[in-house]
């Protein structure tokens, strides 16, 4: 079973780092769908995963000077996010609090995860014929950036879609571009979601082996999802965005059924 989830983890990272989505939309959903581990302890091996996957893409692009990210624009969404991602956390552990049993919770995480897919598939499709803006306004990129770090800390996914959506609608950004910006957010918001878990979760539940074989995954799968955004086009990218979410949105709906059966 870890050897699956290492290969789900390596195989998230690539397609999170090419397209901009952290891995976290993949990592949560499928490894729900397995019912061997707990719902919050997921959430945190997702987490760390996808830090380690953003921190080694985001850090290489800098050093690179290949790098994206406007710096301008996304600090104040990473910074706006890192907040969201702790209100986040909380917002989850309330809900939660709200049901008898984890798996409850689960399967309202996966029905929100599901609508949002959704709805981020729809938009991607009909990118091209909706009128974006070019918001410059900081305290609006704080404000827009907490939003983002709340929905993708609660939902356990580090940012994924939500964050391209936002950046191509707010900020009229291309795929690529919104890509390298995505990641940059999502290393504010999963690291502060990140740390506040290492004090709240039941740390005895995890295996470290499990945890170090994720995190090294996520590096690895930065690594070649790196190599492989250069070598493709913008065109590319969305289709293969395109056709995750539409998995994506099917492993939601099984996990909504599973959870509630259980």
């Amino acid at each position: 079973m870890y050897i699956l989830f290492f290969i789900i983890s390596f195989s998230a990272s690539i397609i999170g780092a090419i397209c901009g989505i952290g891995g976290g939309i993949i990592i949560k959903p499928v490894m729900d769908a397995f019912g061997v581990l707990d719902v919050s302890v997921i959430n945190f091996l997702s987490g760390c995963t996808v830090l380690s996957m953003t921190t080694y893409s985001v850090c290489k692009s800098l050093i690179a000077k290949d790098s994206s990210i406007n710096m301008k624009l996304g600090t104040p969404l990473a910074i706006g996010a890192a907040i969201g991602g702790l209100a986040g956390k909380e917002l989850f552990t309330y809900v939660a609090s709200l049901f008898e049993t984890p798996n409850t919770a689960g399967a309202v995480q996966a029905f929100i995860l599901m609508l949002i897919t959704f709805g981020t598939l729809l938009y991607t499709i009909k990118k091209d014929s909706i009128h974006t803006h070019r918001v410059t306004n900081l305290f609006l990129c704080l404000i827009i950036g907490f939003i983002l770090g709340c929905i993708s800390s609660f939902l356990g996914i580090g940012g994924g879609p939500i964050n391209l959506v936002v950046l191509y609608f707010f900020f009229t950004m291309g795929t690529k571009e919104a890509a390298q910006n995505s990641l940059y957010i999502i290393l504010f918001s999963q690291g502060t979601s990140t740390l506040r878990s290492l004090f709240t979760t039941n740390l005895s539940q995890i295996s470290i082996f499990l945890l170090a074989g994720m995190v090294i995954c996520g590096i690895l799968g930065g690594i070649f999802g790196r190599k492989i955004n250069k070598k493709i086009n913008e065109a590319m990218v969305d289709k293969l965005f395109i056709g995750l979410m539409i998995v994506i949105i099917f492993i939601n709906i099984y996990n909504i059924y599973h959870f509630l059966s259980m």
